[in-house]
This record gives structure tokens, sequence and C-alpha cells, in this order.
């Protein structure tokens, strides 16, 4: 089970995309696990053929514990799979039901309302599940499991969509469940970075009249779904700003500061229903305009679809955050550990500015830097916003 971020203890196998037999290469998708936050598409760190699945669908385990064995020929004789946890988090869950107990009366001669198994804490019903749930206007409280432990798999949801409504007692909705557990995760993040990382906060204005001429000039010839908006070369600026001070691009693991080979920047992404997570958006520096604006639509679509990779959750060495489109003027945030540095902006407005003795009124971006101060401090902080400021003047070297 890889760590898909520092908030992330254990996480839940919701779907396998490879078997026993199957030959996988390293970056290929090989299962779906479900975190306090989203649904995260787990990638093959090794190439080779699957020899064995050893974590079933539906089991939490820690980060860490091995999900599947690799070998380099066809598979061994395998074993049949475990349907208990493997070094599971939580206490055990209830047994399935027994199938001759499930049809002991045929479903006509019930006067009651069924006995449930007793429906699984909001950890181990995966926001696929729930969303399909929402869809089909099934309470997830009142469907019995038939997966392992009793656990409520995709054909539950469906066989209740299509059966009888039948009266059921109440229960608490399970998107409140979903929505508590990630604000839970979230909460232990940010109270962690609070308590743990000396922040220092420096802000700037920027001029971005060079930057938004560049940006109406690049979107004359391309279609409307094309077009490249602000924040993209804002975040090109950030990325080979970042680059040129490595000193706020990389991770404090173990005491000490590990300065990143690349520049990936994490991408505050708000999720519909409600919580935030933010993936990477790889080699920034090295991409024009066009190309991280096409990689910023695909990457905040997946998120908000619940289809994010492995790797865009581990990979951050820097996380911005924009709230400029909500109208919010500047941006101070607490950073993601065990990064160093969380850049945020606000809304390009028009304001006052003075330029070459006259005053007139121009377009200003507020950019703010959230710093670990075990890392750098102050005055690095600064020359990295004048490093920002000055990429946005001279857009087209960018």
């Amino acid at each position: 089970m890889p760590s898909l971020g520092a908030d992330m203890d254990a996480g839940t196998v919701v779907e396998w995309r490879v078997g026993p037999g199957d030959e996988v290469h390293r970056g290929d998708i090989v299962a779906v696990v479900d975190t306090d936050k989203a649904d995260i598409e787990i990638e093959s760190f090794d190439a080779g053929v699957v020899q064995r699945i050893l974590v079933p669908v539906g089991v939490r385990v820690p980060v860490g514990a091995p999900l599947a064995e690799l070998g380099g020929g066809m598979p061994v004789a395998v074993p049949p799979v475990p349907t208990t946890p493997v070094a599971a988090i939580g206490a055990p869950v209830a047994a399935a039901p027994e199938p001759a107990a499930a049809l002991a009366e045929p479903p006509a001669a019930i006067a009651e309302p069924p006995t449930l198994v007793p429906a699984p804490d909001s950890a181990t019903i995966s926001p696929v599940l729930r969303r399909l749930a929402t869809h089909l206007g099934v309470d997830l409280a009142t469907v019995a499991g038939t997966g392992p432990g009793g656990r409520v798999t995709r054909e539950d949801v469906e066989s209740a969509a299509a059966a009888p409504a039948t009266a059921v007692a109440a229960a608490p909705s399970t998107r409140s469940g979903e929505h508590t557990g990630m604000r839970s995760a979230i909460a232990a993040l940010m109270s962690r970075s609070a308590r743990e990382i000396p922040h220092y906060h420096v802000t700037t204005q920027i001029d971005v009249t060079t930057a938004m001429r560049w940006v109406e000039r690049a979107n004359l010839d391309r279609a409307v779904t094309d077009r490249i908006l602000p924040i993209a070369l804002i975040l090109k600026a950030t990325a080979v700003a970042a680059r040129q001070a490595p000193e706020l691009n990389g991770l404090w693991i173990d005491g000490g500061f590990h300065p990143a080979e690349r520049v990936h920047l994490g991408i505050a992404t708000s999720l519909r229903n409600g919580g935030l997570v933010a993936p990477a958006l790889h080699d920034v520096d090295t991409k024009d305009g066009a190309s991280v604006m096409r990689e910023l639509r695909d990457l905040v679509g997946r998120a908000r679809a619940g289809r994010l990779r492995s790797s865009e959750m581990a990979d951050p060495t820097m996380t911005v955050t924009n709230l400029g489109e909500q109208g919010v003027d500047a941006v101070y945030g607490l950073i993601y550990p065990p990064q160093v540095a969380l850049v945020g902006f606000g809304r390009i407005a028009d304001r006052p500015w003075a330029a070459n003795g006259m005053l007139g009124v121009r377009p200003v971006l507020t950019a703010t830097l959230a710093a670990d101060h075990r890392a750098t401090d102050g005055m690095r902080g600064a020359r990295f916003l004048g490093l920002i400021d000055h990429l946005l003047q001279e857009p087209d070297q960018l």
C-alpha cells in the first residue's frame, strides 16, 4: 500500500485491474485504492507477472503492506485468496451471512424488514459506491453486504436500487460520513502542519499587465475549449522560480531538508462534495503555457471525478493554492508536510498603480508564500516571490 500523502496511514482496495498471470509494466494501473479523501489509481512500481493478489477487494490495510506479488514467469500455484484483512486496521467486521440463511424465506414471505448486517463505517465504503448509491437513490445503511466480512459491493447497491422500496429505520447520510472522514483527514494534516512547522509568511503584489496581454495574444487563434487561462502562466512562473530557488522545492524528512530534482506542483483542488486534494502537476517548469493548461484541466477533472493516480498524490514538491476565482484577494496557507513551501494566489484585480512616474490603474495579483523556517528564511522567501514577479514581466521567456 503506497503512501499517497502525509495524512494517509491506511487504504482500502476497491478494485483490482489485474489478476494472476497478467503481465504488468512499471507505471501500469493495477488497482484502485480508497483513501480518506478519494479513490486513487495505483501504479505498479515494477515490471513482471502477477503471481498472487495478497489483499482482496474491500480490505483496509496500513501503508507499507504488500498488495500483490510479482514474479518473472507464469504464476505459481495460488492458495485461496484470504477473506480477512492483512494487518487490517480497526475492529474486525462481522462475517457475511451464510447463503443458506440468506435464502431461508422467499422475499414475498417476509413480513418485517429484513435484519441487516450493521452498516460499515464510512471508512469501509469507497467513494465510488457512495456516488453510485447517491445516483441510484439507495441508502447504504439499508443494504446488506455480501462481500468479504459483510462489506457492501457494487452488486449489492444495484440490487437494492432494483428492489421494491422497503420501510427501514432512518440512518445517517453516507455523504455526511464521507464528508466527515475527509474533513477529519484534512484537519489532522493541517494540525500537524501548524504544530510541527515553524511557518513564516511573505507577500507581494505583482503588476500582471504584460502577462495578461500575453494571454490575450496566445488565445487569438484558439478555440474556446483550448484557451489558456492566466493561472497556467502563473504556475509556469512559479515552477521556474522554484527551479531557481531549490531550497524551497523539496521535502523535510528525518530532521533534514531534501531538495527535489524536479518541480512537481501540488494543485490544491476543491471537490464537488466538499473537501480538498492537492495532486501533482509534473515537471511544470519544462512545459509551455498551452501544455500546462491542458494538463491542469485534465488533472482537476480527474480529481473531481475520483480518478487520480498514485504518483500524482505522492509526488508534489511544493503546493500552489489559487482562490482568485472565488474573489479572494490573498491566501495565507499552511504548508502540506513534508513539503517546505506553499504559494497562494488571489484574484487579479484592477488597482491604482504607479509606474514610470505615472499613476494609473493596472491588473494586480497578490502572491503569498508560506515557508518552513527550518529550511529557509524570510530573505530567501522574498527573493522567491521576486523571481515570480520578474518572470511574469517577461512571459515570452517562459
